[in-house]
């Protein structure tokens, strides 16, 4: 994967995140308490051996860059290749990433490498692109295209796109998971294809201004172009709802998933912070729970994903919630099916509930 070049593309669409994406992009939210979203495709890329990764953003991108630091975490702080940030453009990339491709050609055109992979942020994953890469290069596609069968479409991967394989191994259509199918194959979003025809692809949407994304391109293009297709069969998640995304993170306490996707033989990095061990009290009580360090929790907590230096105050119960960092609960609240927010203070005695299939979501609340 040395000769191969990296992209990032945040053009997810994060409509349905609601207040956890108001002051950061989605790539850069919290999950499984010491993570954040982009860390599962950046360890991917930085794993499988590409050593020049470029993150083409949007705005509110202060808490992503924050995070990316120089790339030391995954390795990527080099004079030669390494990490690069775009988020000069004034095209919003859920519309229009053409434009922000064309705009930052340059980054592309020179890069030495032959091949180029381009995925999003918010499918999570541990996967190895070598083996894609040689999949590629090995059946002679224009484009490769990553996907996983799954059956449980009915009720996850909404509104991802699906893709229609013939014997071949053949991308002929591509659609949209309505939930209507409880069998599917969906598409993850990444591509792999010679950087050079990416190129080509960028100029000649710019000059017919038919096409402003890139996958609509591949799209309305499948006869004249030949697209095939990699199966992956590891955990797959997509983070695009509120409901997917608490979905996700109690994913990550299962044992067998928690096991494939951080302690494998190619672990998921993120950047470190130095935090003392969670202490945790004689009345504190917390099973089947994932807690990061610099935690303080003298209440109970079960199914749950607490973030760093977060207070779990006493006889307060909290259950099935995510807790990010720097939340304090007050003492004897009783939290089910919550949200909570970087930094969240909740008084003491409150109540807060949601349900599996609606979980709540709350921010700062504060005493007047």
């Amino acid at each position: 994967m040395k000769n191969c070049l990296g992209i990032i593309n945040l053009d997810e669409n994060e409509s349905k995140m609601g207040e956890l994406v108001r002051y950061r992009t989605l790539a850069s939210v919290p999950l499984s308490g010491r993570y954040r979203v982009i860390d599962f495709v950046l360890s991917n890329m930085a794993n499988s051996g590409i050593e020049g990764i470029g993150i083409f953003t949007q705005n509110k991108s202060r808490s992503l860059i924050n995070h990316l630091t120089n790339g030391r975490p995954w390795d990527l702080h080099r004079k030669k290749d390494g990490l690069r940030v775009f988020n000069f453009s004034d095209y919003n990339p859920n519309v229009d990433d053409i434009h922000n491709f064309y705009e930052n050609i340059e980054f592309i055109e020179q890069s030495k490498k032959e091949y180029i992979l381009i995925s999003p942020s918010y499918m999570i994953c541990n996967i190895d692109y070598s083996e894609v890469l040689r999949y590629h290069i090995k059946s002679m596609n224009d484009i490769t295209m990553i996907y996983k069968n799954v059956n449980n479409a009915n009720k996850t991967f909404l509104e991802c796109e699906i893709l229609n394989i013939n014997d071949y191994n053949r991308v002929i259509s591509i659609g949209k998971n309505i939930g209507s199918e409880k069998y599917s194959m969906i598409n993850m979003e990444m591509y792999i294809m010679k950087k050079d025809f990416f190129i080509n692809i960028i100029n000649e949407c710019i000059f017919n201004g038919i096409h402003k994304k890139i996958k609509d391109y591949v799209a309305n293009n499948l006869k004249s172009i030949k697209v095939g297709a990699f199966k992956f069969d590891g955990y797959l998640s997509c983070i695009n709802s509120i409901k997917s995304y608490f979905d996700t993170n109690l994913d990550m306490i299962n044992q067998n998933i928690n096991m494939e996707l951080f302690y494998n033989h190619k672990p998921i990095y993120t950047k470190s912070q130095d935090e003392p061990p969670t202490q945790y009290t004689e009345k504190s009580l917390v099973t089947n729970s994932i807690v990061a360090n610099g935690a303080y929790i003298e209440g109970e907590v079960e199914n749950c994903i607490i973030g760093r230096r977060a207070i779990i105050g006493r006889g307060a119960k909290i259950k099935n919630c995510v807790i990010m960092q720097n939340c304090i609960i007050g003492e004897n609240v009783v939290m089910d099916n919550v949200i909570a927010d970087k930094g969240t203070i909740v008084l003491e005695k409150e109540i807060i509930k949601g349900t599996n299939n609606y979980p709540v979501t709350i921010q700062i609340r504060r005493s007047l």
